[in-house]
C-alpha cells in the first residue's frame, strides 16, 4: 500500500510542479521577490497533499543577514518541509545541469538559485567563488552536507564542499535537524507512509573565530555542525 500511495502522490504532485514553476517565472517579471511566495506555496502544497504536519522550533535563533542552512537529508520531503516552512526564504545550491530543464530549471535560475559546476577542478573552484559572492551579497541558501539521502536513517559522513563554501562566504551557518521524514518516505523508496509528523529543529548559528587556516576552519565547522545536527536527531 505504501508504494501505491507513493506512486499516486507523484502522479498528482509532480505535474503540478511545472505550472507553479511557470507562474513563478512570470511573477518575477513584475518583481523577483514574488518568487519566494511561489516556492513556499509549492513546498506547502507537497506537504499538504501527503497529509504531513510540520512543526518548526528555534526560529528565534536565526540571525539577521544572509545565512547558510545545513541539515540532514533522509527523505524527499526534507526539501518540501524546508521550502515550505523554514522561516526565512532559502535558495538552493544545485548542479548546473538541473538549470537546463525546461520550465523547472528556468524557474530555479529566475529564483536566484545557485548553480555549481562539478566538472574539472578549475571550473568547480570558479563556480564555488561565484556562489560565495552571491551568498555574501545577501542570498541565504540551504545545503545538505551529506551530499545524498541516507538509506538507513543514520547520519552519513559529511562532504567537504559545503564547508569550503561556508568558509569562503564567511556568513553564519545554521544547523537544522529534520526529524520524522525518513519514516514517511525512506531514502531510495517510493513508499509513502501517512499520519506522521516532521519536526524541523533549528539550532544556534555557528560563527567561526578569525585567524584560522582554511583547512582548520573547514574541519572545525564540520565538527560543530555535525554535533548540532546529530544532537537534534537523538
Amino acid at each position: 500500500m505504501a508504494v501505491i500511495r507513493g506512486l499516486l502522490y507523484m502522479a498528482v504532485f509532480f505535474p503540478l510542479t511545472f505550472p507553479i514553476a511557470a507562474a513563478a517565472i512570470i511573477s518575477t517579471l513584475i518583481d523577483r521577490r514574488n518568487y519566494g511566495w511561489f516556492a513556499r506555496f509549492w513546498g506547502r502544497l507537497g506537504i499538504t497533499l501527503a497529509g504531513i504536519k510540520v512543526r518548526v522550533s528555534g526560529s528565534e535563533l536565526i540571525p539577521d543577514g544572509p545565512i547558510i542552512v545545513m541539515s540532514n537529508h533522509a527523505s524527499n520531503f526534507d526539501i518540501l518541509a524546508m521550502q515550505g516552512y523554514f522561516p526565512r526564504p532559502l535558495s538552493w545550491i544545485a548542479k548546473k545541469e538541473l538549470f537546463t530543464i525546461p520550465v523547472f530549471g528556468w524557474s530555479m535560475r529566475r529564483g536566484g538559485y545557485i548553480a555549481l559546476d562539478r566538472g574539472d577542478g578549475r571550473k568547480a573552484l570558479k563556480s564555488m567563488d561565484e556562489a560565495a559572492a552571491q551568498i555574501k551579497g545577501g542570498t541565504s541558501v540551504i545545503i545538505f552536507p551529506e551530499g545524498t539521502r541516507t538509506r538507513d536513517g543514520q547520519l552519513l559522513p559529511f562532504k567537504r564542499g559545503g564547508f569550503l563554501l561556508a568558509v569562503k562566504a564567511g556568513v553564519p551557518v545554521v544547523p537544522v535537524s529534520i526529524v520524522g521524514s525518513f519514516a514517511i518516505n525512506p531514502g531510495g523508496s517510493l513508499g509513502l507512509n501517512l499520519g506522521r509528523p516532521v519536526e524541523v529543529k533549528i539550532h544556534a548559528p555557528i560563527t567561526l573565530p578569525t585567524g584560522l587556516k582554511r583547512a582548520e576552519a573547514e574541519d572545525l565547522l564540520m565538527q560543530r555542525v555535525h554535533t548540532a545536527i546529530a544532537g537534534g536527531l537523538s
